[in-house]
């Protein structure tokens, strides 16, 4: 009996455990664990009809990968070439995309599909960059491949989505009339394959074709190389390194083909054409009218007013003030006749030069009106402490009422404190003068605890001479100075005067700056325009090495960080200069410093710039590129220009279906770049 029972209670305390064990499974519930993130991009499986097929004669195209994709802006990023007057559709619906073509195939001929990096998987959103697909609606298919960068002429940003396209026509009109005959699109990097090209001689260019007409209109940005092309294939070695299972490698060596030429350099530019045209013309206030215009003038409009006004015929230059801006594209005319002030509405002629259907400039006459009627005045309560208040006249002497409703001239100093040495003061007035009494207006230096009158100038400034002045006067590094304009001094064109100004200032030391010397080698006989930028590319100092120098110096700078570029300034005149097509004038070369500079207080630094250092490409520091490529998940942004920027164009970048004339491959231009301009290694530029 004791065996017996002593074996059916150990059964008993097996199914106990068991049935605890399933228990505490259920019990547990948990979330699954996952597999390794996806970091890989939609690989292609097929597609009808296949890729390099001839003799096709379907207008749809169906692709099919191994996982569900998406499309991102297929409307701009994918084309179709040759360029298709009605815009394909193309859709996405599980793991396939399907393209439609709209316009009637031609025969005997070579379609191609760049889809540039629209696809990408449904889930992680991996891109498949460079992916394209080609047919032929003859026996024949071509395969030939033009590969290059395009980037901005002034200032080396990567043009992200800007069309690429051949003319086999070398007219030099044909960029103007005819559309491109093969095309493609740049990267987020800049970069572009032109795809199934047969043999032939080519001109390429670069078009931001806003209108879509795959060709340049006059206003649209563009890039030109300047020799013509002949594109070929040669062969070469790849070297493969293997890994085994237990980690040796070996090196497999195999045949490649590549596709040349694979390194044009396009810069494009903007000529600045702009059709002149009255854009808008304002009343905003009682005083002022304004009158803008699509592009700089050459000569002021002549402003007259029109029968039935107070002062008919009158020319504006007898009843008004102009003040231009720097472009002299806005004109603003401060009114000055009272009968002309008063008048609620005013027609005037205004004539002015147009640009006609023929893109000529001619004399035209617009009649406007511009009204104007004062806004309701809200009654301001008086302070029960509100007290008179008295200035006296510096000229008169007399005791004059301060009106506390009264309009006055408002004065500023515009300069800041401490004040930079070697810069001017600048005064700013709310209203234009009609007089200044110098009398009045004083420059101290405080010597011994004591202000001294010292000499000085006060002029119009240059900028905007009608309601800024600037004084100049020897000024000394560290020095305090006081400027005062008494009241009453300054009289508007309106009447009010100013009350007392005062501004106190001290100037800055010679050793609150930084002295930055750039040795150029190789440019000796070139004059180079070096620009200091701010960490938003904006360009802060400049400095000139002239012809027959070696470098350029750039001084009195504020202490921070900053970034550096240069142009080679051709034609002497100080300034960068765009290009032209009708002359077929290349932009003025511009080439970026890699790295930041932290310039710190009294220091004088030299700086050694070899521009031929680093491809053109590579050049432009990371931390101030505004069209930056989108980082992988996981990868880190570049530094700020201390260390060199990861490799954009190495590795297997643009790869994926290797040379079979379908696949990745953007003309397999591998290394750091490559893109160096025309006299530098033999690399084509622009």
């Amino acid at each position: 009996m004791s065996r017996c029972g002593g074996k059916s209670g150990s059964m008993r305390f097996l199914l106990w455990a068991v049935l605890a064990v399933l228990a505490a499974a259920c019990a547990s519930i948990g979330r699954p664990e996952g597999g390794e993130r996806d970091e890989t991009p939609p690989v292609f499986v097929r597609s009808d009809p296949a890729p390099g097929a001839t003799n096709a004669k379907n207008t749809r195209l169906t692709a099919y990968f191994d996982e569900n994709v998406q499309l991102e802006d297929a409307f701009t990023k994918v084309v179709v070439s040759p360029a298709q007057k009605t815009p394909p559709t193309v859709t996405a619906n599980g793991r396939r995309v399907t393209v439609e073509l709209r316009d009637t195939l031609l025969d005997s001929t070579t379609y191609t599909i760049d889809f540039a990096d629209a696809i990408k998987d449904l889930n992680e959103g991996n891109i498949l960059d460079g992916f394209a697909l080609d047919f032929s609606t003859g026996p024949t298919i071509d395969t030939l491949r033009i590969s290059g960068v395009v980037l901005q002429a002034e200032n080396l940003e990567p043009a992200q989505g800007m069309l690429v396209g051949v003319y086999s026509n070398l007219s030099d009109t044909a960029i103007t009339t005819l559309p491109m005959e093969r095309i493609a699109r740049t990267n987020q990097l800049g970069q572009f394959t032109i795809r199934n090209l047969p043999y032939g001689e080519y001109r390429i260019f670069a078009v931001n074709d806003v209108n879509r007409d795959y060709h340049w209109d006059r206003s649209e940005d563009i890039a030109f190389f300047d020799d013509t092309v002949v594109p070929s294939v040669v062969d070469f070695e790849v070297t493969d390194t293997l890994y085994s299972s237990e980690g040796a490698d070996s090196l497999n060596v195999r045949q490649g083909i590549r596709f040349l030429p694979n390194d044009i350099l396009l810069t494009w530019f903007n000529e600045n054409y702009k059709p002149h045209y009255l854009a808008d013309y304002k009343r905003p206030a009682r005083r002022q009218i304004t009158l803008n215009f699509g592009a700089p003038l050459d000569s002021l409009p002549q402003v007259t007013i029109v029968d039935g006004a107070p002062g008919a015929g009158r020319d504006i230059s007898e009843w008004a003030l102009v003040q231009e801006n720097a472009t002299r594209d806005s004109l603003l005319y401060w009114i000055s006749d009272p009968q002309v002030l008063a008048a609620d509405s005013l027609r005037l002629n205004v004539r002015y030069q147009k640009t006609d259907t023929l893109d000529q400039l001619v004399w035209t006459n617009d009649t406007l009106r511009f009204f104007f009627r004062d806004p309701k005045k809200k009654e301001k309560k008086k302070k029960k402490d509100d007290e008179p208040k008295f200035t006296v006249d510096s000229i008169t002497g007399d005791t004059v009422f301060i009106d506390p409703d009264r309009e006055y001239i408002s004065i500023s100093a515009k300069s800041g404190n401490p004040q930079d040495l070697g810069k001017p003061l600048l005064i700013e007035m709310s209203l234009p003068l009609e007089r200044l009494d110098s009398s009045a207006v004083h420059l101290q230096a405080m010597v011994d605890t004591v202000w001294n009158d010292i000499p000085f100038t006060m002029r119009p400034d240059s900028v905007g001479p009608l309601l800024l002045s600037r004084v100049d006067a020897k000024w000394e590094p560290g020095g305090k100075y006081k400027f005062t304009i008494d009241s009453l001094a300054a009289t508007s064109i309106y009447g009010p005067w100013n009350k007392k100004f005062e501004h106190q200032f001290t100037l800055k030391q010679p050793e609150d700056y930084a002295n930055l010397k750039v040795d150029l080698p190789g440019l000796d006989s070139l004059q180079v325009v070096v620009e200091l930028l701010s960490t938003a590319d904006v360009p802060v100092m400049r400095g000139v090495k002239a012809p027959g120098k070696t470098s350029a110096e750039i001084r009195l700078i504020n202490p921070g960080k900053y970034f550096m570029r240069l142009f080679i300034d051709d034609n002497l005149n100080g300034k960068w200069d765009t290009g032209s097509m009708s002359g077929s004038v290349q932009p003025e070369e511009v080439y970026y410093f890699a790295k930041n500079l932290n310039l710190k207080k009294n220091w004088d630094v030299t700086q050694e710039w070899d521009i031929y250092e680093l491809p053109v490409d590579a050049q432009k520091p990371y931390a101030i590129k505004k069209n930056k490529p989108k980082l992988k998940r996981g990868e880190k942004a570049p530094s700020d220009g201390n260390e060199e920027e990861e490799d954009e164009f190495g590795g297997n970048q643009f790869g994926g279906y290797g040379n079979d004339g379908f696949g990745g491959n953007r003309g397999g231009m591998g290394g750091r770049g490559g893109f160096q301009r025309n006299n530098q290694s033999g690399l084509r530029a622009r």
